[in-house]
Formats: C-alpha cells, structure tokens, sequence
C-alpha cells in the first residue's frame, strides 16, 4: 500500500480522497491556491502545501508545482481527482518520471481516449459502433455547409479533446455552422489548449449512459453496471441515477459488453466510465471513454456496495482485483443531484459569494459529499460545484421521494443555488416516469421562472 498520496484537486473531491486515504490507513497532502488557503479541503487534509495563484492555469493546472509539492511532501502516490489534470497524459506521465504512482489509467490509455477523433476510430476497429463524423473541415465558410451534407442537420460541433460538456455546439442549420464552429475552437482552445474540432451526426432523443469498468495491473477486468445521465444542461450533467430506468437486461449485456471491449482495446487499469448514446430502439453508439473517477461514482457505490476512490488506490498500488464478475449484484437505486453556487432564475449564473449559514440533510439513505461549510466564501476562479446529494431506496421510486426530501432540507444563506431547479425537475411527471434525454432540461425547463426559495 502507497504512504502518503498528494491530491491534486480542490473541493469535495478532494475531501472524498482524504477520507478514502484515512480509511486505509495512508497519509493525505492536499495542495491548494492562494485563493483556497483556508478551504476545507486544505483542512481536511494531513498537510497541505500551496502551489500558486489564483487562477488554474497558475495553480491547479501547473503540473511542474504539483509534481515539485508531492516530491517535497515525500508522497508516492498522486491523486487527480476529476477535473484540472485527471485525463491529462502529460501529467499522468510526469508523475510517473518522477518516480510516483499516478492513481489512475496508465498514460498512454489516457492519451489514446483523450483525443476524440482518435478513440473513434479505435473503438470502431473492435466493433462498437460510433457515431458518423466529419474531422477535416475546410477553412472557407462558404464550403462548411457542403461539407456537412453527409451528416445532416441537426448536427453537432465538437472538441477534439477535452470533456465536461465544453466545446460543444449544437447545429440545427446550415447558416448556424461557420458561428458554432469559431465558438466551439475558442471554447476548446480556452479549456484545453486545442482548439480541434470535428462534426458529428445528433441522434436525438438519446439517452446519455455510460458504464462503470474496473481493471487491475494484469488484465482481469470487470464492469459496474450503467448510470443514467440524461438530465443534463448545456452538455453538463446535473442529474445521475443507477441503475438506468430505460435499460433492460438484454441492452445492458451489449452495452457493458461494449463498455469492456473498448476498454481492453486500450489496455486499461484502474477505474473508467464508457459513455453511449442509446437511442429510442435500444440502437447505441460510443461517446467517449472518461479516463478518471466520475463526479457522479456515488450512485455506482450505494448500488454495488464499493468504494471507488479505495479501489484506484488499492489497483495503483498493484494488488489484483478482488471481485469476479458474477460478485457484483445491484441492489436497489441509487439518485444524485449537483448543488451548484448558481442563480436559475438568472441563466443560471454563477453566484460566488459568503456562505452565511449551511445545514445538510440527514438521514437513513441520505449522502452528502461536501466542499464547502459555513461560515466559507465561495471563490470566483473555479467550477460552481459546492456538493453532491445522493440517496440510495430499495426502488427508483422511493430514491425519488428521498431525494426530494433531501434537498427540501438542505439550507444554505448567503448566495444563490440551483436547489429549487433541481426539486422543479424531479418533480415534474415525465421526470418520475422515467421518460428521459439529453434534452429533458431544454424541453420542458426552457424558461424556468422560479424565483429563488425564501430564506429559511
């Protein structure tokens, strides 16, 4: 087992990797920028060191800082969290230079499902199917929209590399392209330095599922079931559950069939999630492979009873795999809602500001995975993610109910969340049917009116 593993990440994540690290018995280090000197996580952590400024590009996203504080610490093992440098392959690679262990996926599985265009065209060769695309686009405008009369309209402009929804542009017509596409490069060059770009057929309505693997060092590799993702808002989820309510036991053999194999194409180890779009007829195809820890991975552990940040550390640290495939068995459902510092009844802008008073939900079936506390003031510089509430039930129906209770109960003063959105959207009648897709949020919440909830 590794000693002492440096967290390179902020915020609730990197609180559920401290207490994963107390719960094995292995130190933590935290690192932190100067506007996060006296956040929880820094807290949280057995020592904590700062790296730089403010901005991420100065701090969290520095990989020559972070390597120099973990080797200063004396860690030997890095964690990435989510996010900031998790599914870079530089980084991932640097770690290992400098003679620690990257928890995560080895390097070159990173670069090779980092770039899209690329892990397309892998997964195709071992027979998932993907989604038509056009990656050379000419450089005159005039040209564009002959280009994309293969696929049609709509259609979707997408970042080569990168994720979290950003670089994406959806199409409904031909004059819209040569706009969306400049937008989609800045946006991709802003977030991840590459301003690449491809065009991809939009299957529409689709589901957004993606399937949970787990591989060991020496190729024994089993999946944890699928997690519906479809409640999302401009490309970003913010709604999780497992298991899917529209997945069967017939699609789920093909889709965590097709999950495994892309996998094995790049030789994986460590923790994974394959992303599909599933259209209506149960047809799917490849999205994209996230080759890190998910933000939604606690309504994966209270169906099948795991830890996922213990079994990355416990893999990067060479033990095998513990568990065949038949001992994974689900039970019961499991339902998670992002609490963001943002205002919905103002297009959802980001609200940062002082948390005056918090108080969490309790409860039997209730978590909440935190970064924040009372009295905290929220930084301007990063994600608007405060914390994540999931609850487990023996049915989907109950998690439901749970989770609506849940957040009826969770009390925060000071600045503005997306709460009463996300009781509005569990709410609604299609929601509880279990009639979803990417754009559930778009449909029915376009014009979302609520006005921010009293003061308790």
């Amino acid at each position: 087992m590794l000693r002492k593993i440096l967290i390179a990440n902020r915020g609730e994540i990197a609180i559920r990797v401290v207490r994963a690290c107390r719960e094995l018995g292995v130190a933590s280090a935290a690192v932190f920028s100067e506007a996060d000197r006296d956040a929880p996580h820094v807290q949280e952590a057995d020592e904590a060191t700062c790296i730089g400024p403010p901005r991420s590009r100065d701090s969290y996203l520095n990989i020559a800082a972070v390597v120099e504080a973990a080797v200063r610490l004396g860690a030997d093992g890095v964690h990435p969290g989510y996010g900031f440098l998790s599914e870079n392959a530089r980084f991932a690679q640097a770690v290992v230079d400098a003679g620690l262990t990257f928890i995560g996926p080895p390097p070159a599985a990173i670069a090779a499902m980092s770039d899209k265009v690329r892990s397309h065209a892998l997964v195709g060769t071992v027979g998932v199917p993907t989604t038509p695309k056009i990656e050379s686009l000419p450089a005159e405008e005039a040209e564009l929209a002959r280009a994309a009369e293969p696929l049609g309209f709509p259609l979707l402009v997408k970042a080569s590399a990168g994720g979290g929804g950003r670089g994406i542009r959806l199409v409904r017509a031909a004059a819209e392209l040569p706009g969306a596409i400049a937008a989609a490069r800045r946006e991709a060059e802003s977030s991840f330095g590459d301003g690449r770009v491809f065009l991809e057929r939009y299957v529409e309505p689709a589901r957004h599922i993606e399937v949970q693997v787990v591989a060991d060092q020496y190729g024994r590799m089993i999946h944890l079931g699928e997690r519906e993702c479809s409640i999302q808002r401009r490309h970003q989820k913010v709604i999780e559950e497992c298991p899917s309510p529209a997945v069967d036991s017939s699609l789920r053999g093909r889709l965590t069939a097709a999950a495994l194999a892309v996998a094995r194409s790049v030789d994986y180890a460590n923790l994974g999630t394959v992303e599909f779009l599933v259209g209506q007829d149960g047809s799917f195809y490849f999205l994209e492979m996230n080759t890190r820890l998910q933000v939604e991975h606690p309504v994966t552990e209270w169906v099948f009873g795991c830890d996922a940040v213990q079994a990355q550390i416990r893999i990067a640290a060479g033990e095998p795999l513990w568990l065949e495939q038949h001992d994974v068995v689900a039970r019961g459902h499991a339902i998670e809602a992002r609490i963001c510092a943002e205002d919905p009844a103002q297009g959802f802008m980001p609200c940062p500001g002082r948390i005056e008073q918090l108080r969490e939900p309790q409860g039997p079936g209730v978590r909440v995975d935190s970064g924040i506390r009372a009295p905290y003031d929220v930084p301007t510089y990063y994600d608007p993610l405060l914390a994540k509430v999931s609850v487990w039930a023996p049915d989907r129906a109950a998690a439901r109910r749970r989770l609506i209770e849940a957040l009826r109960r969770y009390e925060i003063t000071g600045i503005k969340t997306n709460v009463p959105f996300l009781l509005d959207v569990l709410r609604h009648p299609l929601y509880a049917a279990g009639q979803l897709h990417v754009r559930f949020v778009q449909e029915h919440f376009a014009r979302w009116p609520a006005a921010a909830s009293p003061t308790p």
